[in-house]
């Protein structure tokens, strides 16, 4: 019997283009941008990879299930390459044009990539995602003149945000602190973390919904931690029941069309002992210190280096469990983030206006010591051409997070 001609990719243009997040032009001002980045590397195509990098050039948030995802850029064409299984979503979803490719035929992605780039070209890939297996692919696919990475120019790129990415990043503090209220009003003792952490998210999807109308919905969540539980900043969530002078860590988080905001908390359920407010009211000290310090013209590592001092000059920094803050953008827990702008003894970045990042100081007290558990506090920031804007509202401090 003879085998049915199958393509092995094609373009689905299924249905209209979506509403995005952003204008057309801000799509197209990122893609212009690295292609100036492009021309100066002398690299004929870029093949992004990574989530966040699809994301940012073209507005699609690929979920991958296994699969490749890709968008190629060149000198006169911005293209997504998606698997079949999405249909035409990748094509509603991007600025740009999209090609679906197939799995009739293994490696139909690479097939669809050579037929947007072709051979023997300069390719600009991301070397921080790409693993070793789809490299040899490209390799073998492209047979690329030459190799140029581009991680860290995209990284540098995405660090300093548009006006437009600004006033989104505004849009995910309010909710953030939407869904501190809330968490904050359903603490109960013998509540599990669970439910609390479920109100919370809860809320701020809706409120998304309503603000965000034409945004699909995804990736919202709360870590709500308890006791022991306090001790990670990225410790998921328990059954754990809440107990009459629990510490807790109150951490929600909103994901506008793979933006990530993020609010964090220190609380104490019905009291605290004196030992806890102790290390609490010191770790606030530092959250303030460390917010003081957030201007243009700072290096991440001068900022570090004072927060160490500080925590040093206390007694504390050996219960310091990593650093001082982060970049926002688009970002998450499952593609990572922006690197080369968090608060690090490492990172020499200098902080420049248009830049956003978090002041969150944590220290871990262990577990049968007197005020054991996790202390964080965590605000977001925007750098201005003077000084920074705080843009998270909820109050810090044990004379609002002592729950009754």
């Amino acid at each position: 019997m003879t085998r049915p001609s199958r393509p092995n990719f094609f373009a689905f243009h299924n249905g209209s283009k979506s509403p995005l997040q952003f204008e057309y032009s801000e799509y197209l001002e990122r893609v212009s941008k690295l292609r100036l980045i492009m021309a100066s590397k002398g690299i004929d195509a870029a093949l992004m990879t990574s989530m966040q990098n699809v994301a940012y050039y073209s507005g699609f948030l690929y979920c991958s299930f296994g699969r490749p995802y890709g968008c190629i850029i060149t000198e006169k064409d911005m293209v997504i390459i998606s698997a079949g299984i999405d249909a035409g979503q990748p094509w509603r979803r991007c600025a740009f044009n999209s090609i679906t490719y197939t799995d009739w035929e293994r490696d139909n992605f690479w097939r669809a990539v050579l037929s947007v780039t072709g051979s023997k070209r300069t390719i600009g890939y991301e070397g921080d995602h790409i693993t070793l297996q789809q490299m040899e692919k490209l390799k073998v696919f492209l047979r690329p003149s030459s190799m140029k990475d581009l991680s860290s120019d995209t990284m540098r790129q995405r660090m300093e945000k548009s006006v437009a990415e600004i006033k989104l990043i505004r849009e995910g503090a309010r909710i953030a602190d939407i869904g501190g209220y809330a968490i904050k009003d359903a603490i109960k003792v013998g509540q599990r973390e669970i439910d609390v952490a479920m109100v919370g998210r809860n809320v701020m999807e809706l409120e998304i919904a309503k603000s965000f109308p034409d945004s699909e919905l995804r990736d919202n969540w709360v870590w709500f931690q308890s006791g022991i539980n306090t001790d990670g900043a990225h410790n998921p969530v328990t059954t754990r029941r809440l107990k009459h002078g629990d510490i807790l860590s109150l951490n929600t988080f909103p994901m506008i069309s793979g933006y990530y905001t993020a609010l964090e908390r220190t609380l104490f359920m019905s009291e605290v002992d004196q030992v806890s407010l102790k290390y609490w009211k010191d770790n606030i000290e530092a959250h303030e210190l460390g917010i003081s310090m957030i201007k243009p013209g700072i290096s991440c590592s001068e900022i570090t280096k004072e927060l160490n001092n500080f925590f040093e000059q206390k007694n504390l920094l050996k219960y310091r469990s990593f650093g001082y803050g982060h970049s926002f953008g688009i970002l998450s827990h499952y593609y990572g983030r922006e690197s080369g702008l968090e608060l690090r003894e490492d990172i020499d970045t200098i902080l420049k206006p248009g830049m956003v990042v978090s002041m969150e100081p944590m220290i871990t007290i262990p577990e049968g010591q007197a005020g054991a558990g996790g202390y964080r506090e965590h605000d977001i920031l925007i750098v201005t051409e003077n000084g920074s804007e705080n843009i998270t509202k909820y109050p810090f401090g044990p004379n609002f997070n002592i729950i009754a």
